[in-house]
């Protein structure tokens, strides 16, 4: 299947409706085609919930992958589940994402090790949740570092590979709050906002080279990060974690939170061939909490 000329696969046909059914389905070719295979893909905070589920959908796509998270032992775990599984090829490291130098040798360890960097996953877990009255400087400069800082390096670290080539994807994950903000998440509402301006720029700038650059913004999501801020909503409420979630879910339009991998199937539908025309965008995977136009 040749995806780079969509016109070579054209043929002179009658309408459909001459030919049986069961001949429409044998001149179909498939049209979900992710054009993934074999393509080197970075995720960054890979070892649990969306990043991990990321990784493992990547890689059913055939893709190889350079991972990378804090928790070694978890991220060794899961590299090795997946050379098993799809017979691709894994290059893991402990990395944490806030550490600029860190980052930049991640990147360039990758592309000496496989020889092109074609999609960038950015992820990085949520800084605490607090109320700005409860907030310190030093969590501000660490939300900055942690969550638009490490978006900025593994940019400037992989940009470059991605404009030699003329192709190439970068995907950040955020959260619904950067469209429609919480009350006791002021760090995240504040800081992960100004990814998304990161992108529109990077958007714009690099498009001419063939990459594209967009965002993903999740909802409520059934990960720790959740469990997280519902034993947090617990102590300042004395609501039971029950009665949370009962209560996220009655806001939620589809009535439950997401999986994971179904925020993971948006981040690699941006990833591929088939995104190819969308740029400078976010996609929230919310169930519709969102109100916004």
């Amino acid at each position: 299947m040749n995806l780079a000329n969509p016109a070579s696969r054209s043929v002179a046909r009658p309408p459909a409706a001459f030919f049986p059914v069961e001949e429409i389905f044998d001149i179909l070719e498939p049209v979900m085609e992710s054009g993934l295979k074999d393509r080197v893909v970075l995720v960054a905070g890979s070892s649990q919930g969306i990043g991990r589920a990321t990784a493992l959908r990547f890689a059913a796509e055939g893709a190889h992958l350079a991972l990378c998270a804090r928790n070694e032992e978890a991220l060794q775990d899961l590299a090795e589940q997946i050379r098993q599984q799809f017979g691709v090829q894994v290059y893991s490291a402990k990395v944490d994402v806030a550490d600029d130098a860190g980052v930049r040798r991640f990147v360039e360890e990758t592309q000496q090790r496989f020889g092109h960097i074609d999609v960038c996953v950015t992820n990085a877990g949520g800084p605490p949740a607090k109320l700005f009255a409860e907030t310190t400087m030093e969590e501000w400069d660490q939300a900055y570092r942690l969550n638009l800082r490490s978006i900025v390096s593994f940019a400037q670290a992989v940009l470059p590979h991605m404009q030699r080539q003329k192709w190439g994807r970068l995907v950040t994950i955020t959260s619904l709050t950067v469209k429609q903000p919480a009350p006791n998440l002021v760090l995240s509402n504040s800081v992960r906002a100004g990814v998304l301006g990161l992108v529109r720029s990077l958007a714009t700038q690099f498009g001419p080279y063939g990459i594209t650059v967009n965002n993903v913004g999740p909802g409520y999501t059934a990960t720790d990060r959740l469990k997280e801020l519902a034993a947090r909503h617990t102590q300042s409420s004395g609501a039971s974690v029950d009665d949370y979630f009962a209560q996220i879910k009655k806001d939620i339009p589809l009535g439950r939170l997401a999986q994971p991998e179904e925020v993971a199937d948006a981040i690699v539908w941006l990833g591929s061939e088939r995104a190819a025309y969308v740029t400078g965008q976010t996609l929230l995977v919310d169930g519709g909490v969102y109100r916004g136009l």
